[in-house]
């Protein structure tokens, strides 16, 4: 998310299927047999309010201080801490809206977990886990808006210009209203380097049964370091849709500044930016780009195997 990846853009599905006349909220579960839970928020406060300030910093602005403009990936957006942009729905779930003003600027929301410690154990596992309803959008009306759940390793904290050698795990994006999912992994130097940066190492695929867009999915990261070579596996309803390995990285000293860290969470939706543009062809958002579809997240949770 932070430079996104642009390598799986030739295998963007373009088709829409609408099943979201019926949307039902999720339940955070028990942790799966064999882990604990280390982290755990479904958004249960008030409505309107924002996410627990215990737990969440809303990122406000253009850009980190001492980090690069537009947050390096060249979007539009002005993200801020309202409520029109990111609140909490009052029945269970986080909302982070991205809205147009009538003079045409646009505005979203952009929330970090305070916590920056998420790291499986040498020897053990961990998994970073969401449902989350991808906003109600297709590709005619959808250029642009680019909803996203991703990690960045904890030392970009303290060097907002350290990308991609800080590591960063893009759990779910989703881009100008097109069926597909994509989850990639950033790493080591930018151009090139291990992870073929700024594309990363990823892959995309539709969800299975029902579209991304305005359906109800779990999106997950596990990292394994319970074996010989570890690895990183993206998943969407528990399916498996790529797996990285530290043996095709070959690279030790990356694979640990990566992989070996903690890392914080990062839910929101960008508009326009260098992977929305990338994949429509031409710079984003568009005038017929709608207003105020927003991206729902039930819950968010991290578990660490026993």
């Amino acid at each position: 998310m932070y430079f996104s990846t642009t390598a799986a853009v030739a295998a963007l599905a373009l088709s829409f299927t609408s099943s979201a006349a019926t949307i039902a909220k999720r339940s955070a579960p028990a942790a799966p047999s064999g882990y604990t839970t280390a982290f755990l928020d479904d958004f249960t406060g008030a409505q309107n309010a924002p996410p627990n300030a215990n737990d969440w910093i809303i990122t406000t602005g253009t850009q980190y201080v001492g980090g690069p403009a537009k947050w390096g990936t060249g979007e539009v957006e002005t993200y801020t801490s309202k409520s029109t942009n990111v609140k909490q729905s009052g029945v269970g779930g986080l909302w982070i809206i991205p809205t147009r003003s009538s003079s045409g600027q646009w505005t979203s929301g952009r929330v970090e977990s305070k916590r920056s410690n998420f790291m499986a154990p040498a020897g053990k596992k961990m998994i970073i886990r969401a449902a989350i309803r991808m906003p109600i959008i297709t590709p005619a009306n959808g250029a642009g808006i680019w909803p996203a759940f991703w990690t960045l390793g904890s030392t970009f904290r303290q060097n907002r210009m350290g990308w991609p050698g800080v590591g960063e795990f893009d759990i779910m994006e989703s881009v100008n209203g097109g069926a597909a999912g994509y989850s990639t992994m950033h790493c080591g130097v930018n151009p090139g380097g291990p992870c073929n940066e700024p594309n990363g190492i990823g892959f995309s695929r539709t969800c299975p049964g029902s579209s991304c867009l305005g359906n109800w999915h779990t999106y997950s990261v596990e990292v394994d370091r319970s074996k010989s070579p570890e690895t990183v596996t993206f998943s969407i309803d528990g399916q498996a849709t790529r797996q990285i390995t530290s043996a095709q990285v070959n690279n030790a000293t990356v694979w640990a500044n990566t992989v070996h860290v903690g890392h914080f969470i990062i839910f929101d939706v960008a508009v326009g930016g260098s992977f929305p543009n990338a994949v429509y062809g031409s710079a984003t958002p568009k005038a017929s780009t709608v207003s105020g579809q927003e991206m729902r997240v039930d819950y968010v949770a991290v578990y660490y195997s026993k």
